[in-house]
This record gives C-alpha cells, sequence and structure tokens, in this order.
C-alpha cells in the first residue's frame, strides 16, 4: 500500500523591491509602432519602452502615451530587464 506525499513547499516569492533608476532630460523622439521614447539630456541618450502598465503624469494629470512629444521635458524611472528598460515617468 502506498501512501501520498505532501508536495515540497514552493519557495516564498521574492518581497525585494525592484530597484528604478531614475533618468532626466528632454524627449527626443517617440516611437508610436515601438511604444518607445528617447530621452536626451546633454551628450547621453536612453531609450526607454513604454507598457500598458506604465504610468504617465504631468503633475496630477494622468497622460496617455501619444500625448508624448518631442522637447517635452521627462523625469523617467525605469526597470531594466535584460538591455531593454521599461519606464514609468513624469
Amino acid at each position: 500500500m502506498k501512501t501520498a506525499t505532501n508536495p515540497a513547499p514552493a519557495a516564498p516569492a521574492s518581497t525585494k523591491p525592484v530597484k528604478l533608476e531614475k533618468f532626466t532630460g528632454d524627449i527626443k523622439s517617440v516611437d508610436a509602432m515601438a511604444k518607445s521614447i528617447v530621452v536626451a539630456k546633454t551628450q547621453e541618450e536612453k531609450t526607454f519602452g513604454v507598457t500598458g502598465d506604465t504610468e504617465i503624469t504631468k503633475g496630477k494629470e494622468t497622460l496617455k502615451f501619444e500625448d508624448l512629444k518631442a522637447g517635452m521635458n521627462a523625469v523617467v524611472e525605469s526597470k531594466k530587464d535584460g538591455e531593454k528598460r521599461w519606464a514609468n515617468f513624469t
């Protein structure tokens, strides 16, 4: 006769907070097809991907991706996933 064994408990989910990188500059370009923006500050440029979960605000007002225009000032908080950066910005 076999007895049932309980499976090993699942490993606890990591509660380590995701480290966000902050970058401030002006939006150089917006790519609607790739859902990304390029933000430039002096000699440095960074490209950020935008997802449906990305929060875009201007002051207390919530904006849509389509509202972003070249020349706007942006403060981007992003997390890096491989070589891509995913944005939350104001």
